[in-house]
């Protein structure tokens, strides 16, 4: 018998004959809106016209009115937790349940109420009710027992763990011995599974799409896909790329530069079970004054000497950013030394702002100029030569996070391919999650894009990733063995490195680069979790953390790509399986094509 049957045995066994007999009638209730069985779910109301029903429409009496709607809307979706039952006096006993239902891509979570009294019929529903909860209402109380946890710190795996979640932080975690199930909270059995902290993508924009249309200075298809509404759009409507990332199992994620409307998504995504948490940097401080803005808004603020480095940060500061960002190019025929000056101001605010300095810098020069500067995380690896003791020992010093993003310039170059030869490009979505605004660009891509690129261009720029690809292998290798803390980060938004499921391919190439699953795994959460500023709440599982956790069905400490294999995702203490993640992900999307 599992540990859930016992514990329910065991209540059954503890609790006074009118409770049970009441219990009994509410699981059978529960039970028939689960299996949308309409004859079950109305046997065990009161047949009588004082039959109280109260919602959001407000009160109802009678039975004739709820057997006449009953069935019509079936949720897609129905979690019951928390059943708790009092009796009022003999005969009389209140219940109350947690619940929490979808229908489509909306869901609704709250308190409902029963009444159950004891009739000529037997033990019947009396009253009903439901009340959808405030945002931000903690979850129901739950354990996960049974799998193999493995915490994210680099720590031995725990077998046969258990997980307590309270208020939507973990209340403890470790083996069941040292972690027993207190009375009424809800036992979920993942024995056979694995348990991992949410992942944490270091590095992405929501101010791109994934394809073209977000990046017209890749290909430019603005003629088709005007890039005023293609802004305005991804403004409107971020969350069809929260629901690819959950899907996922990506908890966090860091918007490493866009326009100024994605600082906000910190506090709209903090309280909302549907999305990862959300930190951003805004517009980015440019080394070069790139065209790619809006007439009224910038994403790019050009950082072309000290004053406009110290005028950028306090910008920043003054609109709630959660970080600094430096994109350092340098030209052809400019060095890294002329601009130095002006990252090192930047870094200088930005410190006097209490706010991390994070930096794009693929060059050696360029990154060991960020580090000196002050930069807390580099978001590419160096990719121009190897690095050198200098540099690692500046990281070390610095306690600089790395974020190596391995994958993302080949979507460039399979972007270049498709425009060449209109084949569509092969997509990477193991649990169906991208959003259907999505897959349809990219099934579209061919005709959109094609002639947009010359084959012999594809040929070059596809060696030129292939040797940036090798060095920045050799190079994450390199500085992970000096004990530097890695974050993954996939710069999703770029052309072909899609929101969401870009994250299974970017940890297997960690891996072939050489770290282990376990250093990729700690890369993933913790790392990921240190690169945000958030390792105090998020990136590994310990008592006391947000808790964003993951079930697999496969072990991660022997292969990365089995996160794959995801089962479950666990949000701020609410857990959905992967096939509702998926369901919502790709609903339809009522609104017009942009």
């Amino acid at each position: 018998m599992s540990a859930a049957a016992l514990l329910v045995v065991a209540l059954a066994a503890a609790e006074p004959p009118d409770v049970a007999a009441a219990r009994a009638v509410f699981e059978r209730n529960l039970e028939a809106i689960r299996r949308r069985d309409r004859a079950t779910y109305l046997a065990q109301y009161a047949q009588a016209p004082t039959l109280a029903r109260t919602g959001p429409e407000g009160p109802a009496l009678g039975y004739e009115g709820l057997a006449a709607g009953a069935g019509d809307g079936w949720p897609d979706t129905f979690e019951a937790r928390d059943l708790q039952l009092v009796p009022v006096r003999p005969g009389v006993v209140y219940g109350t349940y947690r619940y929490r239902v979808r229908y489509g891509a909306d869901e609704r979570a709250g308190l409902s109420e029963r009444l159950f009294l004891e009739t000529d019929a037997g033990w019947k529903i009396a009253v009903t009710t439901a009340f959808d909860a405030p945002p931000g209402t903690p979850p129901a109380p739950l354990a996960l027992v049974g799998a193999t946890l493995v915490d994210g710190t680099g720590g031995a795996p725990i077998p046969e763990a258990t997980v307590i979640v309270r208020g939507g932080r973990v209340d403890c975690a470790g083996p069941r011995a040292s972690c027993p199930v207190p009375a009424g909270v809800g036992v979920v059995d993942v024995a056979g599974k694995w348990v991992t902290p949410g992942l944490v993508d270091a590095h992405v924009h929501f101010s791109q799409t994934g394809w073209a249309d977000g990046r017209p200075d890749a290909i430019d298809v603005r003629e088709t896909h005007p890039y005023e509404k293609t802004q305005a759009d991804l403004r409107a409507h971020p969350e069809r790329f929260f629901r690819s990332y959950l899907c996922s199992g990506v908890t966090a994620v860091f918007d490493v530069g866009g326009y100024p409307w994605t600082i906000g998504l910190r506090e709209a995504t903090e309280a909302d079970t549907r999305a990862p948490r959300v930190s951003a940097a805004g517009p980015l401080l440019s080394t070069r004054d790139h065209w790619l803005n809006l007439p009224a808004e910038r994403q790019f603020i050009h950082l072309k000497d000290e004053e406009s480095g110290r005028g950028g940060v306090r910008y920043l500061a003054a609109h709630g950013a959660d970080a600094v960002k430096v994109w350092f190019i340098v030209g052809a025929d400019e060095k890294a030394a002329d601009f130095a000056p002006f990252v090192a101001a930047a870094g200088e605010e930005a410190r006097k702002a209490g706010l991390p300095l994070i930096v794009h810098a693929t060059g050696l020069e360029e990154a060991k100029a960020a580090v000196r500067a002050g930069a807390s995380l580099l978001v590419h690896s160096v990719w121009d030569r190897p690095v050198d003791d200098e540099f690692v020992e500046l990281l070390r010093r610095g306690k600089t996070v790395y974020t190596p993003t391995l994958v993302v310039a080949g979507g460039y170059v399979r972007l270049n391919e498709s425009g060449a030869t209109g084949a569509p490009p092969a997509v990477d979505d193991p649990n169906g999650c991208l959003d259907p605004a999505t897959r349809a660009r990219l099934a579209a891509a061919s005709a959109l894009a094609k002639g947009a690129a010359r084959p012999d261009d594809v040929r070059a720029r596809a060696a030129r990733t292939a040797e940036r690809e090798r060095t920045s292998a050799e190079n994450l290798k390199r500085v992970q063995a000096a004990g530097v803390v890695v974050a993954m980060g996939t710069d999703a938004g770029n052309p072909l490195t899609l929101h969401g499921p870009s994250v299974y391919a970017e940890m297997e190439a960690m891996q072939k680069a050489g770290l282990t699953p376990m250093q990729v795994l700690v890369a993933s959460t913790q790392g990921g979790a240190q690169a945000m500023s958030r390792a105090a709440d998020l990136g590994t599982v310990a008592k006391g953390k947000l808790a964003d956790l993951l079930v697999l069905d496969a072990d991660p400490t022997r292969d990365v790509a089995a996160f794959r294999k995801l089962r479950q995702v666990m949000r701020g203490g609410v857990l959905r399986g992967v096939e509702e993640l998926h369901a919502v992900a790709t609903a339809p999307d009522p609104r017009p094509a942009p």
